[in-house]
């Protein structure tokens, strides 16, 4: 005979469970118990009470979930149930060292070149392939296809990125070489820089000021990062073809084997041969944290002379003030679009960062690659550093303002 018992009204909801056993208990914090006896895996149960007139619990659809604080009582507690985990866990939680590895990483280079020298340019490729083989690794498809329940958001950050961005890359490259007098060869490496798509070191600082954005930022990343492999060579005819050759067919090859493929190659790992990705997925983010403080600091060793010569400085100068106006105009732009959200915050930040931070790391490999004049290629490595020392100061300062602003609301 089948039974149930309830010793007090239901106030929260409860996850069902599964049972294989003909008979269990379960005992709950809020003082809800039930118990139960069957010879079946399925039988319906009717309940009623004043916040739910009628239901019915079938036990054969349950899931296996119970909530956070509810157990079996049978079951035997593990002394230590993370043990086996622990390095895992560990493991996965080396991103956190990503803003002080890429301080670290700058400073190395300024002050002992040769340490980060051996790692010359034609290590930048293979770097930003591995890179963007850690991003598809943990996507999948489904990430793309949630980009279409916010499609404002998603436009809104795509201008950013290869409206707003290129437009001021073209500004501060008139300046450059009109105001400045540095030669045109500068003015092309910043537009560079504002042609590519957005950093992924965007999603991890949305990430530690607003986690709920970041699968948001995530997929703003991706799209503009799988565009970029026709729309940054179209960019950069449109705004300087006139003054420096541009070969669009060799970038769009480039891009492909250095963006597309690598990104390509996770996701169908990850969707055709999971446990490969399970298996390798933990060792990534501490891989991905040394390759990319590497790629910042590295650049900067190898032109050290020309950072410390007086073009340097002025290169400095200008890229400060690009960054931190693509921040502004992001923070701005996303600002009066959704001035009614209730999220306008968050979403503020989450373009801001979109728009300020670029994969200056694919802007150095293109100037190395499709340009003769060496100095294309200084304006990107010097924003490889720049972008995310800016980024991540953004990042604190905005984390402690959001900690300051729940204090006082809840206060």
């Amino acid at each position: 005979m089948n039974s149930i018992s309830i010793s007090s009204i239901v106030k929260q909801p409860f996850v069902p469970f599964s049972s294989s056993s003909s008979s269990s208990s379960l005992r709950c914090s809020n003082n809800v118990s039930f118990s139960f006896s069957s010879s079946s895996s399925s039988f319906t149960i009717p309940l009623r009470s004043k916040f739910q007139p009628t239901s019915t619990i079938r036990l054969g659809d349950w899931s296996p979930r119970l909530p956070q604080k509810c157990g079996a009582a049978s079951t035997p507690s593990d002394p230590n149930p993370n043990h086996s985990y622990q390095p895992i866990a560990i493991l996965k939680n080396s991103n956190s060292l990503l803003p002080p590895a890429i301080f670290a990483s700058t400073l190395l280079a300024l002050i002992f070149p040769p340490s980060l020298t051996w790692f010359t340019t034609r290590y930048y490729a293979p770097a930003l392939g591995f890179l963007m083989f850690a991003v598809g690794v943990n996507s999948s498809e489904k990430d793309f296809l949630e980009a279409f329940n916010r499609p404002a958001e998603i436009a809104t950050g795509y201008f950013g990125q290869f409206v707003v961005k290129p437009l001021l890359g073209y500004l501060f490259y008139i300046i450059a070489v009109n105001v400045f007098g540095l030669p045109t060869g500068i003015g092309a490496g910043i537009v560079l820089v504002g042609c590519v798509s957005g950093a992924q070191l965007s999603n991890y600082a949305t990430f530690l000021t607003d986690p709920q954005m970041a699968p948001l930022s995530i997929v703003m990343t991706s799209l503009s990062t799988a565009s970029a492999v026709f729309v940054t060579p179209l960019l950069l005819l449109l705004l300087i073809g006139k003054r420096l050759p541009v070969d669009v067919k060799g970038m769009v090859f480039s891009i492909t084997q250095i963006v597309v493929a690598p990104i390509a190659a996770g996701l169908l790992l990850n969707r055709f041969f999971p446990r490969i990705c399970n298996a390798i997925r933990p060792f990534l983010p501490p891989l991905s944290v040394l390759v990319a403080a590497i790629c910042a600091g590295a650049p900067l060793a190898l032109n050290i002379d020309c950072i410390k010569s007086p073009l340097g400085v002025s290169i400095l100068l200008l890229l400060v003030a690009f960054h931190l106006s693509a921040f502004i105009a992001g923070y701005v732009l996303s600002g009066s679009v959704f001035r009614d959200s209730l999220d306008v915050k968050p979403l503020q930040r989450t373009i801001s960062f979109e728009t300020g931070m670029q994969s200056s790391l694919l802007a150095l490999a293109l100037s190395n690659k499709f340009f003769e004049d060496p100095v294309v290629s200084m304006p990107p490595a010097i924003s490889t550093a720049i972008m995310s020392l800016m980024g991540f100061g953004l990042v604190l300062i905005w984390t402690k303002r959001g900690k300051h602003e729940t204090k006082h609301s809840t206060s």
